[in-house]
């Protein structure tokens, strides 16, 4: 068997957790890691081990997927640069609503163009819980869905507070307050000659904030918060036919950067089975996500 090879982008949490799975994968092998900053080589090749580490995918000779554990913020761009080598992509984007949509959008364009295949928001939400509200609609197709957070550190917001200008460290927690409402709980650790209510006012209306109530607080020790546990809690309540109140729930808790990076990983695999263009998914059957031979994965599944 012919083993896809797949780049790891980045080398935060998720893409630690990403090439953990690659390894574990039967049908994948590690093509290497890929940096933006040539500063962090070095130490990141020590981590690595020997595995490459470099500053461009092109080092690395052919590449089937690469993995962007990167800021959703730079995931249109960076994307967009690898589709345009012919190599397939996978992020989990996690900017709800019409960014996703844009991207999607853009990306296939792309794709299309370059014979590749963009795989977008492949985290678990967005991700595998917007596959369970697809089958929750299906069961129920009138009603209501709510999706509840946490408690737990989203890594999304994490990395968006990061990015304000005077924050030194961060961290945001998701406090679920029920029917999909909840509460940012958000510490940062200032750099030296900022203002703290400006730094918090900045955070507050960034968009991964602006729609949700959200606290901030000033600390001197971040580290010593950071839990990296997770969940998802959703309820449906709705419609079957004519027959009213169907309800279901799912339940799941992580901790949030293997899960991530394991439903990337997933994502890459999947990738390889779709023709060109940009996928969320929901759009890809199930079944390719998963290692196997097709008729042997049905009969344990179905």
């Amino acid at each position: 068997m012919e083993k896809a090879k797949i780049a790891i982008v980045g080398f935060g949490h998720v893409s630690r957790e990403a090439l953990a799975a690659v390894l574990e994968s039967p049908d994948m092998e590690v093509a290497g890691v890929v940096l933006r900053n040539p500063v962090k080589v070095a130490e990141v090749q020590k981590e690595a081990g020997e595995i490459p580490v470099v500053t461009d995918v092109k080092e690395l000779g052919e590449v089937d997927v690469a993995i962007l554990g990167i800021a959703s913020r730079a995931v249109p761009e960076v994307a967009k640069k690898y589709l345009e080598q012919g190599i397939n992509t996978v992020d989990s984007f996690d900017i709800h609503g019409e960014a996703i949509m844009k991207m999607r959008r853009d990306l296939d364009r792309e794709a299309k163009a370059h014979n590749a295949v963009a795989v977008i928001s492949a985290g678990w939400d967005p991700g595998t819980d917007s596959i369970i509200r697809t089958v929750m609609e299906a069961i129920a197709p009138k009603g209501l869905t709510y999706t509840n957070f946490g408690p737990g550190m989203s890594m999304g917001h994490t990395v968006a507070v990061k990015a304000v200008e005077g924050v030194e460290d961060a961290v945001s927690m998701t406090i679920p307050e029920g029917t999909g409402l909840h509460k940012r709980l958000v510490y940062v650790k200032l750099k030296d000659g900022y203002e703290f209510e400006k730094v918090a006012e900045a955070i507050k209306q960034d968009p991964y904030f602006v729609h949700d109530e959200t606290h901030v607080y000033c600390v001197e020790d971040v580290e010593s918060l950071i839990d990296v546990g997770h969940g998802v809690h959703m309820e449906r309540k709705g419609v079957s036919g004519i027959t009213h109140n169907q309800r279901m729930e799912f339940i799941m808790s992580v901790t949030n950067p293997a899960a991530t990076a394991q439903v990337m990983v997933s994502a890459a695999r999947a990738s390889l089975r779709q023709k060109p263009g940009c996928y969320t998914l929901p759009e890809i059957p199930p079944i390719d996500y998963i290692y196997g031979e097709r008729e042997a994965l049905l009969r344990r599944l179905v």
